[in-house]
């Protein structure tokens, strides 16, 4: 077996084998964790184990394994029961974004982890304050919120709730970096966390723009695609103003800021779209139309572009290296 493999890392288990359970699953074992991947429905341990399987295998493309995938198949345990997660020391729940079937997950893996096991939440949209209410001792409990695919970016979010103690959260971030991973720490919890919250300022400005007759759909991907697009992994928000110079930006900020969309309600463009039935292209209907063909080249070229853009981003912070301090 390779040295990887060989690694004394925590036992981690993961509770739902989803799209994003299956991800995280697949970056754990990559990293060379013994995993515990608990399936809470029944009949669902074949389907999560084929799409871990599946991740892994993305993860061999990337280069990102350093021994044949049979080898960290062997390393996972999947099962519709928790009793596995009895020697797990941080256990992660990636279920649906449902607060009373989470409490009842919850229940059960407070039954069978161990008293001092971390336990954390992928959510994305329940506040972590509310969910560490659910278990015992909830200065062990925390957010860690991934980005798809888990093993291809270097994003990791750890949210502290309210009672999160510090042991908990060095603890997380220490793994984190284990892990391959930048993570960033929200010191309180804020609905949406951060990626979302900026990402969610972004969707509803151009929507606003588009119900507007300002820009169409494509238009406005394009200007995403080739303008931020083109330096956001590079430099980040903070360090492109630097970049660019600071002189003009209160200016700016000044004439543009009162224009700038501040609905409070789901875009009427976005309603008509979900009313209509459209999921993307799980169906073909979105923004745009989707034969099945394209939609499969779709899917195949996102999980091309990301194994390009995780080997170019790590190019650079080795060539620029990032010593100074942020000034606060």
């Amino acid at each position: 077996m390779s040295d990887i493999l060989r690694i004394r890392n925590p036992v981690i288990g993961i509770v739902g084998i989803g799209l994003m359970g299956s991800s995280i699953t697949a970056s754990l074992l990559a990293a060379g964790h013994r995993v515990k991947a608990i399936a809470p429905l029944p009949g669902e341990e074949e389907p999560g184990l084929d799409r871990i399987i599946r991740q892994l295998r993305l993860c061999e493309d990337f280069d990102l394994l350093n021994a044949p995938l049979k080898e960290y198949l062997g390393l996972l345990t999947v099962s519709n029961d928790y009793y596995p997660l009895g020697d797990c020391g941080l256990v992660v729940e990636c279920i649906v974004e449902d607060i009373e079937i989470k409490e009842t997950i919850f229940k059960k893996i407070v039954e069978f982890t161990p008293a001092n096991a971390i336990l954390a939440s992928n959510t994305s949209a329940i506040p972590i304050s509310i969910l560490q209410q659910m278990i015992p001792d909830p200065q062990r409990f925390i957010g860690i919120h991934w980005a798809e695919p888990a093993f291809g970016t270097r994003f990791l979010e750890i949210i502290c709730g309210r009672e999160t103690n510090e042991q908990t959260v060095d603890s997380i971030f220490n793994l984190a970096i284990s892990w391959g991973k930048e993570p960033t720490v929200l010191k309180k919890d804020i609905r949406g966390f951060i990626t979302n919250r900026l990402m969610y300022a972004v969707y509803r400005e151009i929507l606003h723009l588009v119900e507007k007759n300002v820009i169409g759909f494509e238009d406005a991907d394009k200007c995403f695609r080739y303008d931020a697009g083109s330096w956001m992994t590079l430099m980040g928000i903070f360090r492109r103003m630097d970049y660019d110079g600071l002189d003009d930006y209160n200016t700016a900020f000044r004439n543009i800021f009162p224009h700038l969309s501040n609905e409070e309600g789901i875009s009427p463009q976005m309603q008509k779209i979900m009313d209509s039935g459209a999921g993307g292209i799980q169906n073909g209907r979105g923004f745009y139309t989707y034969t099945q063909r394209e939609a499969e080249r779709w899917l195949q070229s996102f999980e091309a572009f990301n194994k390009d853009i995780f080997h170019l981003a790590a190019n650079y912070p080795e060539e620029i290296p990032i010593t100074s301090k942020v000034t606060s």
